[in-house]
């Protein structure tokens, strides 16, 4: 099994935004090399995230030198102060091998303070090759880098650790000073040096070994580093961790169409924050797996979904459009085009949508034809599961006002529920829609249930929805309901 691209082994994409700090993060990679043995997955990245958005990995000991008793060693000499301002004499000082420490809630040393300690690393840094570079780091919560005495870049930020780097160009075997500069005053404590050396041709690595393999996973996507709030992104599509566009970066659409170009069985993962738009995907992939940003055992995960020893389940929480040309421009703040609520045109993939590994079907569809304006609504439906494996079904019931007096949505989600099913077996689920489920909003902005006409439908995904994609392994009924009386007005 070949597994490429930039999504594949990095733990960053793993955790978005905002988030804690796993111990024992399972990358895709790691996943499937647990599923299958390491001897039969073989990895390689591809390309990177997209242009000028590199890779980093921590500088190895080979590349850093300092002086110990007098003669040359790897590693940096590293003073650890017991204050943050890198004052006075160090508490101790000695070498390390690399920057790439995680210290949790901690200190390095029992000496030093959790929330109150600096570290100054001093030493030489010497490039395998010439060429360019990315050098920087990943800290939390302040540092800095310095290259032959010149200030190279700063992270300071009490919240959460951010990789950040400069393209410097290096000569092979030149020594160069190094100085960098680490501070921890707040919470989680960890700090990496990193650098991406220049790259061989990735794609053409990628294609070798996808030539040899059986069988391909794809894992591309974006990253928190492209993605975000308020961010540096140097990238074409991307600006100041807001989108321009909903597709892939280009270099990854690269790399999809050639390793698909080989012919080779492939399945697309998708790690990401937000929607994407992979019509090319979804036309010449016969897999996708959107994984969002999975957390601490994603690769387990992943992993026991493609191999069939977990039946997904997951059903997308937004609108996955065709292209951005489909959305109202961003400061429009009428709903009108957004969300599956108030969207009129062809998405890739509606709201709702999901596949299994089985198929559900629903009958018995059981409701009152009409109901008084303000009484609720009981209503049931049998979900079977008519597939060989056992699964999960998410039940959905929408709402649509057929006769409303003012403007109403297409139709909207109020009611949900994850029913477990093993093959041939029927459960009944029950609803009730509260009156205020039925209510519009007049021009007194109250809470009015009108007489009039309704829909209401119910399955596994949206009902009457013009996509792209159907997801074919449920169904969706629909029934109408007719309110009667004069309006009434809720609290």
């Amino acid at each position: 099994l070949a597994v490429i691209g930039p999504n594949a082994d990095d733990v960053e994409v793993l955790l978005a935004n905002y988030n804690g700090f796993p111990s024992q993060p399972v990358t895709p990679l790691q996943g499937l090399r647990d599923k299958l043995g390491a001897e039969k997955v073989f990895y390689s990245r591809g390309c990177d995230w997209a242009v000028n958005m590199p890779v980093l990995e921590p500088i190895p000991r080979s590349a850093l030198f300092t002086t110990l008793n007098g003669k040359k060693c790897n590693g940096l000499t590293a003073e650890y102060f017991d204050n943050i301002e890198l004052q006075g004499n160090p508490v101790f000082t000695r070498v390390d091998e690399t920057i790439d420490f995680e210290w949790w809630e901690g200190s390095p040393d029992p000496r030093l303070d959790d929330d109150q300690f600096s570290v100054r690393w001093t030493g030489e840094l010497r490039a395998p090759r010439t060429g360019e570079y990315y050098l920087g780091g990943f800290g939390m919560n302040r540092y800095r880098i310095f290259l032959d005495d010149r200030f190279l870049l700063q992270y300071d930020h009490e919240h959460h650790p951010l990789k950040i780097n400069e393209k410097v160009h290096l000569q092979a075997g030149k020594s160069y000073r190094l100085k960098v500069e680490y501070v921890e005053y707040a919470g989680y404590s960890r700090m990496q040096l990193l650098w991406q050396p220049p790259q061989p041709d990735l794609l053409k690595q990628a294609e070798a070994l996808a030539g040899k393999a059986d069988a391909v996973v794809l894992c591309l996507g974006l990253s928190p580093r492209l993605e975000g709030e308020e961010m540096k992104v140097p990238v074409e599509g991307f600006h100041g961790g807001d989108r321009l566009t909903l597709d892939l970066p280009a270099t990854q659409q690269t790399l999809m169409k050639r390793i698909v170009g080989l012919g080779k069985p492939t399945v697309l993962v998708l790690l990401n924050g937000s929607a994407l738009a992979v019509n090319w995907a979804d036309e010449h992939i016969p897999a996708i797996l959107e994984a969002w940003y999975p957390g601490q055992a994603a690769g387990t995960a992943i992993a026991d979904v493609l191999f069939g020893d977990y039946n997904p389940a997951g059903r997308l929480p937004v609108t996955f459009y065709q292209s951005v040309d489909q959305l109202p421009p961003f400061d429009n703040y009428d709903m009108q085009g957004h969300t599956y609520r108030f969207f009129h045109g062809e998405p890739l993939y509606p709201f709702g949508y999901g596949l299994s590994y089985s198929r559900f079907t629903y009958h018995r569809f059981i409701m009152p034809e009409t109901v008084r304006a303000g009484e609720a609504v009981q209503i049931s439906v049998d979900v079977r599961n008519d597939g060989a494996l056992a699964g999960e079904e998410v039940v959905q019931l929408y709402v649509r006002d057929v006769e409303a007096s003012v403007p109403v949505p297409i139709h909207s989600l109020q009611g949900v529920q994850r029913v477990s099913l093993q093959p041939g077996e029927v459960k009944t689920l029950n609803f009730t829609l509260q009156p205020r489920q039925l209510t519009v909003i007049d021009e007194e902005m109250r809470h009015v249930v009108e007489p009039g006409g309704f829909e209401i439908s119910v399955g596994g995904k949206q009902p009457r929805v013009k996509a792209v994609r159907d997801a074919v392994t449920t169904q969706s009924l629909t029934k109408q309901l007719v309110v009667t009386g004069p309006a009434v007005v809720l609290p």
